[in-house]
């Protein structure tokens, strides 16, 4: 086939994340309030309910679904269902930036007001245990601890290793995360959740 034919084909491609198709997608937003004539981060503490990390402190968010039109639509519907609020109740939403998880994972983050007093917020018990609010002003003045968690590979048993340069004794990579923690009174702030804020505290600094 003629190169140029063959390289016509790429023109008009769009580049996304090679294998991204196949990764689970989700969005989650970052909501502000006030509170006490101060700005506040809310979060939400998981249902003992849920399957995944339930008591984990984290931001609303979830899936992306099919039917969302775009990945701040989805972080918009997850909010209003899981603190009981509506759409009119969320202000200037806006995206940070996104995050590849090494395990199969896009999550598309957000930042936005809330307008309605966190007192009047009643989240839906099913997903979530309770809300909280910390000042906005505690994160910009704390560093976050990071701690390291290391992935070693481990190349299943029937891996062909006498196909590959180096063989058994190939220098597999080791791959380090870095996660954060924010302790703030009796709340354990971690993970993604405190990776995500952190960005946030260095965007807005």
């Amino acid at each position: 086939m003629d190169p140029k034919a063959i390289l016509n084909k790429a023109k008009n491609h769009t580049p996304v994340i090679l294998g991204s198709k196949e990764f689970k997608k989700f969005a989650i937003l970052l909501p502000l309030i006030e509170k006490d004539s101060e700005t506040h981060v809310l979060f939400e503490v998981r249902s003992h309910h849920m399957r995944r990390q339930p008591g984990d402190i984290c931001f609303p968010g979830g899936k992306i679904e099919g039917d969302d039109p775009s990945a701040k639509a989805a972080a918009i519907r997850e909010t209003t269902e899981e603190l009981g609020i509506q759409e009119e109740d969320l202000e200037d939403v806006h995206p940070l930036d996104y995050i590849v998880s090494p395990f199969g994972m896009i999550v598309y983050p957000f930042a936005g007001y809330i307008s309605k007093p966190a007192a009047d917020i009643q989240p839906n018990p099913e997903e979530v245990r309770e809300v909280f609010t910390v000042p906005l002003s505690f994160f910009m003045k704390t560093e976050p601890r990071v701690h390291y968690v290391n992935f070693q590979a481990q190349p299943e048993e029937d891996f062909p290793y006498e196909l590959i340069a180096g063989g058994r004794n190939y220098d597999w990579r080791t791959r380090q995360v870095e996660e954060y923690f924010y302790l703030y009174e009796d709340k354990v702030i971690w993970g993604l959740t405190a990776s995500v804020l952190a960005h946030f505290v260095e965007m807005i600094s």
